[in-house]
């Protein structure tokens, strides 16, 4: 079902679509591919939007640097120095982040208008990302599909290929509070990660370590806190299917969310810049994705996509209540 939910200045009408099945409400929106809402009952049967967002367009467009709920592109995360090497040649990214380039550039996948189709229980969002844009080559033809399983659980499936040798790499930026409102700091976390990449300041990956004995270690569920904005190199590594490799949990509401993935890594980022009209520690994202950096980084996954191969990535996020 979708319904019109605003107009940009520029004339181009924005639709959101609803999707419900299992006791599960989401709202998706064709501005960015953005994960608006997520409604699911508690222990008591009571629910609640799970997901940090804006109640009408202007919030989104007007509050554009947390990337709520959106559709990260063409590459998620970091590339320190706004630059990468790929056969030979040196591409030049815009730097919207310090000297880096962030979540795909001054104007990445999470601002741009996606084309919607409906499929069963859900619909696939689709769009052509020209050659140059925002300084990454190959002409890229992206979709991300978002479905409600029999179970209620979301699962998006992003698929993409290229005319020219590029990079990508794509996740969801949702915030999530379990409580519905105020802080989500007191939600339990596991993550199924024994090594995490350090950062340096620009918030760059310097390596690979341990998380023994240190505050990166969430292989047992713990208070998830604060300070967080670091990639954790998930046991798993990459799998062709989804499995299992977080869950969040709220005591006082009961609500438990998991997250499953085909990717390698995992990136926690406990909100602590954010501002009105929301609070730092509001939210907690939990991007699947592979690691910052990887274009400049022949150890770590790569991430190159070619001609005649096709991205595939897929996560699921699972609700229940206990």
């Amino acid at each position: 079902m979708s319904e019109h939910f605003g107009t940009l200045s520029d004339g181009t009408p924005i639709e959101r679509w609803t999707l419900e099945r299992a006791g599960v409400r989401v709202r998706i929106l064709s501005y960015g591919g953005i994960v608006q809402s997520v409604q699911v009952p508690d222990r008591q049967g009571q629910t609640a939007d799970v997901v940090l967002g804006f109640a009408d367009l202007d919030g989104y467009v007007e509050h554009p640097g947390p990337y709520f709920g959106a559709l990260v592109g063409r590459y998620a995360n970091r590339i320190a120095g706004g630059r990468f090497p790929l056969d030979g040649r040196t591409y030049e990214l815009a730097r919207n982040n310090g000297p880096n380039s962030l979540h795909g550039g001054e104007r990445g996948f999470d601002k741009r208008v996606w084309e919607v189709t409906p499929v069963e229980h859900g619909v696939r969002l689709s769009r052509i990302s020209p050659h140059g844009e925002e300084g990454f080559p190959g002409r890229l033809e992206v979709s991300a599909t978002y479905r409600l399983d029999a179970t209620g659980a979301l699962r998006i499936s992003y698929e993409a290929v290229t005319d020219a040798p590029t990079v990508v790499n794509l996740t969801n930026h949702s915030y999530w509070n379990l409580s519905g409102s105020g802080t989500a700091g007191g939600h339990a976390l596991r993550i199924a990660a024994g090594r995490y990449t350090p950062v340096d300041a620009d918030l760059i990956p310097t390596g690979i370590a341990s998380v023994e004995g240190t505050r990166f270690d969430f292989r047992t569920q713990r208070k998830a806190g604060a300070g967080y904005d670091h990639n954790f190199v998930l046991d798993k590594g990459v799998t062709g299917t989804p499995e299992e490799v977080a869950e969040l949990y709220d005591p006082a509401s009961g609500r438990v969310l998991t997250v499953s993935t085909t990717e390698s890594g995992l990136q926690l980022y406990t909100a602590d810049h954010l501002g009105e009209p929301f609070a730092p520690g509001d939210g907690i994202a939990l991007e699947t994705q592979a690691f910052p950096d990887s274009p400049n980084r022949s150890e770590f996954p790569g991430t190159v996509l070619r001609p005649g191969e096709v991205y595939r990535s897929e996560t699921v996020y699972g609700f229940s209540n206990r």
